[in-house]
């Protein structure tokens, strides 16, 4: 399938519309130095996968209310820390594209709907669906939430591309039978140095 036959674009949000690294890094290595973890152990596996999934590979010996705990003190670090979250580089210009060629797009990301509302408003993208951890009962690389925006969307997964920035991610959106784009050297259908890249390829589609 190529990009003539995408009917709708879905994307992940750190990392992928947004770039969120810098600020990510900080609140895990913070709240990794509070929790007693390795903030290295914490960096390896934090980026794409949902947070408390995250905090008990970390910490196994908490408990459930003691890991829902620690999920709230790490989102609280999460949304007072916007110092560099910015778009990504040609995220704009995407958005802008999609939306000139009449393709509906969406966000499915694997932070909370708060810590992503403030994400996004940070940056400036306004997505009218918008599918996060606190609406599936699995998360990446499970593919319920790229299937739910996809259904959302009103288009078949398998008309879908998934644009990730994770393998994690990646693995979900392959799962769900979309077509993928794959950003900072992760295998993909559509590997990325950028989304400028993905501008140009959906241009050339309808020229």
């Amino acid at each position: 399938m190529g990009l003539p036959d995408i009917r709708a674009v879905l994307f992940d949000m750190d990392g992928t519309l947004v770039d969120s690294d810098g600020a990510v890094d900080r609140t895990w290595t913070l709240w990794a130095e509070e929790y007693g973890v390795p903030p290295a152990d914490a960096l390896a596996i934090a980026h794409g996968s949902p947070s408390e999934a995250t905090i008990a590979r970390l910490r196994p010996d908490l408990g459930p209310a003691e890991v829902s705990a620690a999920a709230a003190r790490l989102l609280d670090l999460e949304c007072e820390d916007l110092t560099d979250v910015v778009p990504a580089p040609g995220a704009h210009e995407l958005i802008e594209v999609l939306e000139r060629l009449g393709l509906p797009w969406a966000v499915f990301t694997s932070a909370s709907t708060r810590l992503a509302k403030v994400r996004l408003g940070a940056t400036g993208i306004s997505p009218s669906i918008l599918v996060t951890v606190d609406d599936v009962s699995r998360g990446k690389p499970d593919p319920e939430g790229y299937l739910r925006a996809a259904e959302l969307v009103g288009v078949p997964a398998e008309q879908c591309l998934v644009v990730e920035d994770t393998e994690v991610g990646l693995a979900a959106g392959r799962a769900a039978g979309a077509v993928t784009a794959g950003l900072k050297g992760t295998t993909a259908d559509i590997e990325l140095p950028d989304l400028h890249r993905l501008v140009t390829l959906f241009t050339a589609a309808v020229e």
